[in-house]
């Protein structure tokens, strides 16, 4: 089966100047998604997507397939789909149509080889999916019913009118996060039917929370080092 790895990695960001380059226990962040990605049994091309002449230079030295995008592609309000559309179009184009894709963001350093092939296995062992999204468990505390807000005159409330009643955590649901997310996966044809990462029938791949560290803020690069440290 062809399945094509997309990482997409624009060169503008606010939280961290120039994040996809970020150094993360001595290799860049971009490196480790590049590891990821070629490590993988199942994929079998891997593009990245940039606005970025550094990140292609770097990509290249990794032996990853460049394609630039168009400015208009790699602005704060660029939508995701307008870009992983733009790609699989030029691809189209020289006659190259993938089964399935993979979309890999870079800020998931903690994501894995063996993670990328046992969400792709899953999906393709389940006869009704046609997706799969990376997850995390949601801690209790964090479940809408849980949360509080501040009335106008500053008292605080419970955001879901019945929150009060949940005192017990048996009596919470199990909610899940996407954790970034890691992966997504999905079938072609379904993404070019439903215009949706998520498919008609989309399975959920949980990962741990240290492996589900999405990096956005300097705080989340130093938790990431330390679990990284840690294992080391």
């Amino acid at each position: 089966m062809d399945i094509l790895a997309i990482i997409p990695a624009r060169g503008g960001s606010k939280g961290i100047p120039h994040k996809n380059m970020a150094d993360l226990c001595g290799k860049p962040l971009l490196q480790y998604t590049f590891d990821a990605a070629k490590r993988s049994k199942l994929i079998t091309r891997v593009i990245l997507s940039t606005d970025d002449e550094e990140f292609a230079e770097f990509a290249r030295k990794n032996d990853i397939e460049v394609q630039m995008r168009p400015a208009e592609l790699a602005s704060d309000t660029a939508v995701m789909k307008d870009v992983i559309n733009y790609h699989l179009e030029k691809l189209a184009e020289e006659g190259y149509k993938p089964e399935a894709f993979i979309l890999l963001q870079p800020t998931s350093p903690l994501r894995t080889a063996e993670h990328i092939d046992e969400a792709l296995g899953k999906m393709f062992d389940d006869e009704k999916s046609d997706a799969i999204v990376s997850v995390v468990d949601v801690p209790h505390e964090y479940l809408p019913m849980k949360l509080m807000q501040m009335d106008e005159d500053g008292s605080l409330k419970f955001y879901q009118a019945d929150g009060e009643k949940y005192t017990t955590r048996q009596a919470l649901p199990h909610l899940y996060a996407r954790n970034g997310a890691a992966v997504y996966a999905v079938y072609t044809d379904v993404y070019k039917e439903t215009g949706s990462l998520y498919g008609t029938h989309c399975l959920p791949y949980e990962m741990s929370p240290e492996d589900s560290i999405d990096i956005d803020t300097k705080f989340d690069l130093f938790l990431a080092e330390a679990v990284l440290k840690g294992r080391n």
